[in-house]
C-alpha cells in the first residue's frame, strides 16, 4: 500500500469521552471523527465493545467518503491513560477507568480484526500537535495536556521518549510547593494539584470563601458545585476581580513546570493543549512572562510556548501518528 491508500483508525480513550476518527497515511483530512461518554462504571467490556462500534463506524465513513476498501485501512492506534506496558499492550493501572492489568491492545485487536499500537493518551495528544498541530516542525517538544488532570510527552530529537518504563512524560506530578496540597496520585504539592481544571474550580471556591462580591456564582446559577475552569476564565474574561487573581495564580503554577522543562529538556516548543489551555492571553501573556523570569535566556529565546491547535482531536490524531510510528508505510 501507498501513504495515499491506506488509512489508519485512532483512538483515544477518557475517563469522560471516547473519540475516535481516521486519517490517511500523509495525514491530510480527519474521517469520521466523533465522540461517545466512556461510561467506564459499565465496566471493561462495555467500554471495549462501545470502541468497537465506533471503529466499524469510522471505517464505514471511510470507505463511503473515499471509496476505499477495509482492506486498506492498516490498523488502529490507541492512546489511554496510564501507565502502560506499551511492549504487551497492557494498561497496568487507570483509576479513573477502573482498569488495572488489562490487555487493552489486543482486546481492541481481535475485537475489529486489525493490527493494533498502544500509548500513553498525553503521548498521543503531543505527538498529534507535533505533526499536524501547534507545534509542527519541532525537533525537540514538551506537550501539557490539561483538563481532568495534567499530563505530558517529550519529543526529543524528533521521536517520542517513553523512557525506562514507559512512565517518562508525567509532567503533572512534578512537585512545585515541597509541603503543598494532596494530589490524587498520594504525593504532595504536584503540579496537577494545583492547575488542573478541578484545581483551579477549587482555588476560586476558597477564594469565594472570603465574601469578597464576585460575578462567577452568577455563572453556575450560584451552585459552586457546577464551577469550572472555564467559567472562572469566562469571569476573569469579564473582569471580575477574583476570577482574574486565579487565572494569574494559575498561570505562575504553570510557569513553574514550564519553566523547568525548558532549564531540563531545552525545547523548541511548548504546547499546552486541552480545555484549561484555550484561555488566551489571559492565561499566557503572565505564563511566558513568569517562564522568562524562571527559566535560563538562551532556553527562553530558543522555546514558542503556544496552545495547543487541533482540540479535541489532538489525542486521535496523535494515536494515528502512533501507529505509523510502529507501522510505517511507504
Amino acid at each position: 500500500m501507498t501513504a495515499s491508500s491506506t488509512y489508519v483508525v485512532g483512538v483515544d480513550i477518557g475517563g469522560t469521552n471516547l473519540v475516535v476518527g481516521a486519517m490517511p497515511a500523509d495525514g491530510s483530512r480527519e474521517i469520521g471523527v466523533h465522540s461517545l461518554p466512556t461510561q467506564a462504571v459499565l465496566g471493561a467490556d462495555s467500554v471495549i465493545e462501545r470502541i468497537r462500534g465506533m471503529i466499524e463506524t469510522t471505517i464505514a465513513a471511510v470507505i463511503q467518503e473515499t471509496g476505499a476498501r477495509r482492506e486498506q485501512v492498516a490498523g488502529v492506534g490507541i492512546g489511554s491513560p496510564g501507565p502502560l506496558d506499551r511492549e504487551r499492550g497492557v494498561v497496568i493501572l487507570t483509576p479513573n477507568l477502573g482498569w488495572t492489568n488489562f490487555p487493552l491492545r489486543d482486546r481492541i485487536s481481535a475485537a475489529v480484526g486489525l493490527p493494533a499500537v498502544l500509548d500513553n493518551d498525553a503521548n498521543c495528544a503531543t505527538l498529534g500537535e507535533a505533526w499536524l498541530g501547534a507545534a509542527k516542525g519541532g525537533r525537540n517538544v514538551v506537550g501539557f495536556t490539561l483538563g481532568t488532570g495534567i499530563g505530558g510527552g517529550l519529543i526529543l530529537d524528533g521521536r517520542l521518549f517513553h523512557g525506562a518504563s514507559d512512565v517518562a512524560g508525567e509532567i503533572g506530578h512534578a512537585t512545585i510547593e515541597a509541603n503543598g496540597r494532596k494530589c490524587g496520585c498520594g504525593n504532595y504539592g504536584c503540579l496537577e494539584a494545583y492547575a488542573s481544571g478541578p484545581a483551579i474550580a477549587m482555588r476560586a471556591r476558597e477564594a469565594l470563601a472570603g465574601g469578597e462580591g464576585s460575578l462567577i456564582p452568577s455563572l453556575v446559577d450560584g451552585d459552586l458545585t457546577k464551577l469550572t475552569a472555564a467559567k472562572v476564565y469566562l469571569a476573569s474574561a469579564q473582569g471580575d476581580a477574583i476570577a482574574t487573581e486565579v487565572v494569574k495564580e494559575t498561570a505562575r503554577f504553570l510557569a513553574i513546570g514550564v519553566a523547568n522543562m525548558l532549564n531540563i529538556f531545552n525545547p523548541d516548543v511548548v504546547v499546552l493543549a486541552g480545555g484549561v489551555a484555550q484561555a488566551g492571553d489571559t492565561l499566557f501573556v503572565p505564563l511566558r512572562a513568569e517562564v522568562r523570569r524562571r527559566a535560563f535566556k538562551p532556553a527562553v529565546d530558543a522555546c514558542r510556548i503556544v496552545p495547543g491547535a487541533l482540540g479535541s482531536s489532538a489525542g486521535m490524531v496523535g494515536a494515528v501518528a502512533a501507529f505509523l510510528e510502529a507501522h510505517p508505510v511507504a
